[in-house]
């Protein structure tokens, strides 16, 4: 039997019709055609999936759809801006945080947390938020020094705001 489901995806509400069963990395691929989120392990081991729910990371393949009901769900297209890549995307280019990019969307989504969480956070806390995100072709080094160069960026870009007005 099929549940009514309000769900809040990067600031757009759907009205969805769901079996109580479907998880959101499903629902999100499946039914909303949001791709970025990757399905890798299936078990919550790798992190591919990585979204945010009310702010927190979490990884969707352990998540069922109906539980994120009147909640706010981040996914990896929800983290740029409609015009420019928000500054841990551009840090992950231009840094070498990326080889093969099957796993950059769950290494983007844990950073913009952290990053909207501590605006400076260290090199330890850096690897500590991200320990649940699994590479296996950078090596997490340019991806950590990817995350720093972000938080130098935005705090650039708010500086810079604050100066103008």
């Amino acid at each position: 039997m099929n549940h009514q489901v309000e769900l809040n995806v990067n600031g757009t509400v759907y009205d969805l019709s769901l079996e109580p069963r479907k998880t959101l990395l499903a629902v999100l691929r499946d039914r909303l055609g949001l791709t970025g989120t990757k399905e890798g392990c299936s078990t919550g081991d790798c992190g591919a999936c990585t979204v945010l729910i009310d702010g927190e990371p979490v990884t969707s393949c352990l998540v069922l759809a109906v539980a994120a009901e009147g909640r706010e769900v981040t996914t990896v297209e929800g983290v740029a801006d409609v015009d420019a890549l928000h500054p841990v995307q551009e840090a992950m280019v231009s840094m070498g945080g990326l080889q093969c990019g099957f796993c950059t969307p769950g290494f983007i989504v844990s950073s913009y947390g952290l990053l909207q969480k501590n605006a400076a956070p260290s090199e330890d806390e850096i690897r500590r938020a991200l320990a649940g995100n699994l590479c296996r072709c950078t090596g997490y080094t340019k991806i950590v020094e990817a995350v720093q160069e972000a938080a130098k960026r935005m705090a650039e870009k708010k500086g810079g705001k604050r100066a103008a007005a």
